[in-house]
């Protein structure tokens, strides 16, 4: 039990504090993982199974041997699915430097086994999905009778959305370099979790955790994927097998195709509304896999306490709601990325919301604020919306009820502070939502420019966020930032497709990420003062993002997007709604 101290007794809430890492990172002096070097040190690339699961049938390490400055071939056992944290096996080259291992690694010809994710596929998967959610799933959460309500309803409106998986992407690849010397494991590596990472090298080598040391090096970017510590496990056991200091080095490529992605969903939702454009019935059906399949066998889609970050606890004034997970099986491995699955939730409900407001015919701001509803508090675990006993990153629920005073209150802080009913030119427009994850309520509104071709850049967004007590406003401004920016990724260009179990992507080229000429020109971020206790700050930012942006686009263009990423959808955008016999749209 933390106490806070009172207002009165603070003397650094509020004040900007200096960067400890800033100067060393921008003059180059900072350590990364990639930047250790230990006397006598070999350098590790590995090929990996090109699908989860798969194994090594045979190798053919002939040229690869050849290849100056190779100085061994060292096979890695698969580890089976699903794994948890272990390597995914395979071969590792062992040279004097990285490019002789890089180009000892090409030569190998190994024949694989893919194994029982070979026919893994995005676009199939995506229809799996899809007719997952269109059949009653598990429930969630249950207010009323949504059933009953939906079905009685004069006027239903009802859309599906999907999220592709998603890389982290982040700039520098995995590196780790691990020592092992008379029984005892030394490692350095961009970890997340340290911890983490010394009771999963002890697992996997079979020693005591007493006798493993985990150095932490700069990250050089995370956002979850370094977390993981399968690339630190895989330099242990070849320091181990070699006798000698060890670092894996994995390429850019060997991040994109063998990584812990974030999951591919399918959400349908549908809403009933009333003569005055109220909603009275809502119902919002998920798939996607969940994380728990990387840990546990048969683990057939997400569990109900999975919806508990924006999907079950929404704020909505709504009398008859149904929340439930479908089946979805995993075929790759599924891990922490930023922000979760409240990235997906926050797409689909803050999108549909939205389509909700525009079939009412009524100012999407208005709508959400009317959506809702008047303050109260709402405890989840007496709710029934969470398994008794159960807490969130170790808080108890009852300390931290659904509060939709929090919620309104982040709203009307963007509607007013973002000029929101000021009118934008054509190929102009702004989209608003907000969302309850971590424990914190963000809302946002993005201002969206739509060129001709179909490109979106995004000039300007106002942020307003209430975490809690926060200690250092200058870094939380700075999370909503980067939040928004990743976000703009995700919604605009990034994605991960598999087929015949195979990542389809391999570098930036490809899977593309935000430019800086997108990046928005202003971002406004409003902190709003509180004293409940804190929340989460690093990720919440995102989830509502995704839908302001898309929910921007509709207003700039007339075009609903209903899939991630957003890609070539609005290509022509100008023409096709001037053969509906439409004006061009612009504004809110």
């Amino acid at each position: 039990s933390v106490r806070i101290k009172p207002p009165d007794e603070r003397r650094w809430q509020g004040r900007t504090m200096p960067s400890i890492d800033l100067v060393p990172m921008t003059i180059g002096t900072a350590v990364y993982g990639a930047d250790l070097t230990l006397p006598g040190m070999k350098v590790a690339a590995i090929a990996r199974p090109p699908v989860w699961g798969g194994k090594v049938v045979s190798v053919d390490d002939g040229e690869a041997r050849k290849v100056p400055g190779v100085e061994r071939i060292v096979r890695i056992a698969e580890t089976p699915v699903p794994g948890a944290f272990f390597p995914l096996g395979g071969v590792a080259v062992i040279a004097k430097n990285t490019w002789a291992a890089l180009r000892g690694r090409d030569a190998l010809k190994i024949t694989w086994d893919a194994g029982p994710n070979g026919t893994h596929g995005s676009k199939s998967y995506r229809s799996t999905l899809e007719a997952s959610v269109r059949a009653p799933g598990k429930p969630g959460r249950t207010n009323g009778d949504a059933a009953a309500a939906l079905a009685a309803a004069a006027r239903k409106l009802s859309a599906e959305y999907h999220v592709p998986y998603l890389s982290h992407a982040q700039m520098e690849p995995l590196a780790a370099i691990a020592r092992v010397q008379d029984g005892k494991v030394e490692a350095w590596a961009p970890t997340q979790s340290p911890n983490d990472a010394r009771n999963t090298i002890a697992e996997y080598l079979k020693v005591d955790a007493a006798n493993v040391t985990v150095h932490v090096t700069l990250l050089g970017g995370a956002f979850g994927r370094k977390s993981k510590p399968d690339f630190i496990c895989e330099a242990a056991f070849l320091a181990r097998e070699t006798g000698a200091p060890v670092r894996v080095q994995w390429s850019r490529e060997d991040d994109m195709r063998h990584s812990y992605y974030h999951a591919a969903a399918a959400h349908r939702l549908e809403a009933a509304l009333d003569a005055a454009g109220k909603v009275t019935a809502w119902r919002h059906r998920s798939a996607y896999p969940s994380i728990s399949a990387t840990f546990a066998p048969n683990v057939a889609g997400p569990t109900p306490d999975e919806l508990t970050n924006g999907a079950s606890d929404v704020p909505w004034d709504v009398p008859n709601l149904s929340v439930e997970v479908c089946p979805a099986v995993a075929h790759a491995r599924i891990g922490w990325y930023r922000s979760v699955n409240a990235i997906h939730h926050g797409f689909a409900i803050g999108s549909f919301v939205d389509e909700l407001a525009r079939a009412a015919g009524k100012d999407p701001a208005a709508f959400l604020l009317e959506l809702i509803g008047p303050d109260r508090k709402v405890d989840l675990s007496r709710a029934g919306l969470v398994a008794p006993g159960e807490t969130y990153y170790g808080a108890p629920w009852a300390d931290h009820p659904l509060d939709t005073a929090r919620a309104r209150r982040v709203v009307e802080s963007v509607k007013q502070r973002s000029g929101w009913s000021t009118p934008l030119p054509r190929g102009r427009g702004r989209g608003i939502a907000v969302h309850r994850s971590f424990l914190s309520y963000v809302a946002m509104v993005v201002e969206v420019e739509v060129s001709p071709d179909g490109t979106v850049l995004v000039p300007r967004a106002t942020v307003a966020v209430d975490a809690g007590f926060v200690a250092n406003p200058d870094r939380a401004r700075a999370q909503m930032e980067g939040a928004l920016i990743m976000a703009m990724s995700n919604t605009l260009h990034s994605g991960i497709t598999f087929a015949a179990g195979r990542v389809e992507q391999s570098n930036y080229n490809d899977y593309r990420v935000a430019r800086m000429r997108a990046s928005p020109h202003v971002v406004d971020v409003h902190i709003i003062e509180s004293e409940a206790l804190p929340g989460g700050i690093g990720e919440p930012g995102v989830p509502p993002a995704g839908a302001a942006i898309a929910n921007a686009i509709f207003a700039a263009t007339g075009v609903r997007v209903r899939e991630l990423p957003v890609g070539r959808q609005l290509d022509g955008w100008e023409t096709k709604v001037a053969e509906q016999g439409a004006p061009l749209p612009g504004g809110t």
